[in-house]
């Protein structure tokens, strides 16, 4: 046992002595060490319940004769976070979350780690901590939020952040807002729709590191509970085959990946986290394949933002691996890999239901015949941009737009709901890129208020910072190189011309080469926006979004 380091033989005598100070029992340590790794707080709507997914875990873990041993980590709510400088911290939060679960796990010697994240930027940041620690794991999320319901429509959060732009416009009363505010978000869970907490955890069941059921089954279910004791006795099965991460998450697992994320019409914030995971992973992961996968991959969901439907409606249509049989019925993933089932994905979806049609669409009959996301390059995105194609209206597809330029989210909002926007225009949000936000930051706010004013359908946003999983519209983020590294995004003027062609996936600035080099041997590129505490060292430290926007 890797633990033995921590409480066997003659010179581990003090070390025992610390764990009996804490009430373990000679019995206890004779088991393997399991780190339960809780990101339990009470900020977080997604995680204000994960103290009884822990419990569920611990007496799992025990009954299958390992110690299970509780420690925890950060994690931002991005909604809370959104529309201000807190946002700055969310995607940079990622990277703490990794590196203290990394020293946690060195420091004590544990044998194998059950992780329980469930919001944005915490599932993400342990993946990358289970790739680099490479011991056997596995993860168990805690659940969706039901969605709520306001003058019998469904609705969830991303309807109270359009709200505000409806009222803005005149298009609802304050009064409805405050009823709407009061019943988007009935309970705890990750926020109801397919936005970027439950794309990632849709994503670990499509990795192979979780159970089948951890993406969908909402959190106020007793299912939740069961899978949480399932997990626990699990991960010691893992642990008795030595079977790490690194077995199970493989180029091809990525692929697999990939092909779900298409097919769900994820969060453009998956693509950034699994290029992190990649990293992490020492597997080539490019943004080139990205297209590829997604140019044969037919999205067979359609969710909120992009859609009416919700998490709980995928879960009770058969959830993640009911989408993974039918992509395996057009050999579009490799069923043949290992999860921490200890079972292949054909076996896994061997269970699964088969397409009802109305959530899950069929091969033959899909909502797009190409997945939910695309990568677009050009002039202005050398290295790649993202946009969520499967939550873009038909007309906003390929359009020429007047280019509205702003140096920060702040002022773009301000025009926004100031009415100084009209059809015909791309608002442009640069210097919120990795280094610039720094952070890189999500837009949620002012796609919202675009969406809730009624222009959704004919104005677009591009950025070198990030949307939210909750975001719809012609919203195009990650620009890279970011306007802080000297990127062409740096370089539009107001009133430029602006050509998106997501079927042709390209972005580009209609402007001859010259005029760019006029520009750029001009360019004078604002200051670090800070220059002290972590902020500061993270922005000396990140890599571009085409890069997954790691730490170098």
């Amino acid at each position: 046992m890797r633990s033995n380091q921590v409480k066997q033989g003659l010179e581990r005598a003090p070390h025992r002595s610390l764990f009996y100070a804490m009430g373990y029992t000679a019995a206890d340590l004779s088991r393997p060490l399991i780190g339960i790794v809780n990101s339990a707080n009470e900020i977080v709507p997604g995680h204000i319940h994960l103290d009884r997914i822990a419990a569920g875990v611990k007496a799992g873990v025990y009954s299958a004769g390992g110690l299970p041993v509780e420690f925890s980590t950060i994690g931002v709510c991005d909604g809370i976070a959104m529309g201000h400088q807190g946002m700055k911290y969310s995607l940079a939060s990622r990277e703490i979350i990794a590196d203290s679960v990394e020293a946690m796990v060195q420091a004590h010697g544990f044998d194998a780690l059950v992780f329980i994240p469930n919001c944005d930027k915490i599932t993400p940041g342990m993946l990358m901590a289970a790739a680099r620690l490479d011991l056997p794991s596995i993860f168990i999320s805690g659940g969706p939020m039901l969605a709520g319901e306001h003058r019998g429509e469904k609705v969830d959060l991303s309807k109270v952040f359009e709200a505000v732009g409806a009222v803005k416009a005149d298009r609802m009363t304050e009064e409805e807002l405050h009823e709407l505010e009061q019943s988007a978000c009935p309970g705890c869970g990750s926020c109801a729709g397919m936005f970027t907490a439950n794309s990632m955890n849709c994503m670990t069941e499509a990795l192979g590191m979780a159970l089948p059921g951890n993406g969908t089954i909402p959190a106020v279910m007793a299912g939740r509970l069961r899978l949480a004791r399932e997990s626990g006795r699990k991960i010691m099965h893992l642990w008795e085959r030595d079977l790490k991460p690194s077995t199970i998450m493989t180029s091809r697992t990525l692929e697999n990946a990939l092909a779900v994320d298409m097919a769900l019409g994820c969060s453009t914030n998956t693509l950034l986290h699994l290029l992190a995971v990649a990293f992490e992973l020492h597997v080539p992961l490019e943004l080139d394949a990205i297209n590829t996968i997604s140019a044969r991959t037919p999205q067979l969901c359609s969710l909120s933002p992009a859609g009416p439907d919700h998490i709980e409606h995928l879960d009770k249509a058969g959830g993640v691996m009911a989408v993974m049989r039918e992509l395996a019925r057009g050999n579009l993933i490799d069923p043949g890999l290992i999860t921490v089932t200890g079972e292949t994905v054909e076996k896994n979806i061997s269970y699964a239901a088969a397409p009802d049609g109305k959530i899950i669409h069929t091969l033959e009959a899909p909502y797009r015949p190409q997945g939910g996301l695309a990568v677009l390059f050009g002039n202005l995105a050398p290295q790649g941009a993202v946009v969520k194609q499967g939550a873009v209206d038909p007309a906003m597809q390929k359009r020429q737009l007047r280019a509205r330029v702003f140096n920060g989210e702040e002022s773009a909002v301000e025009a926004i709901l100031a009415g100084k926007i009209e059809a015909g225009d791309v608002i442009v949000i640069r210097y919120e890129g990795p280094q610039g936000g720094p952070g890189m930051r999500e837009m949620l706010a002012p796609t919202s208020a675009v969406a809730g004013m009624g222009l959704d359908k004919e104005v677009a946003l591009i950025t070198d910072g990030r949307f939210s999983g909750a975001t719809r519209g012609a919203a195009i983020g990650h620009i890279s190189p970011e306007a802080m590294e000297g990127g062409p995004l740096a370089l539009v003027e107001e009133g430029d011309q602006i050509l998106i062609d997501i079927p042709g996936r390209r972005l580009d600035l209609d402007l001859p080469t010259e005029i760019l080099e006029t520009r750029r041997a001009a360019l004078e590129l604002p200051p670090p926006p800070v220059t002290r505490g972590y902020l500061r060292r993270y922005a000396a430290q990140v890599a571009s979004a085409g890069e997954g926007a790691v730490l170098k």
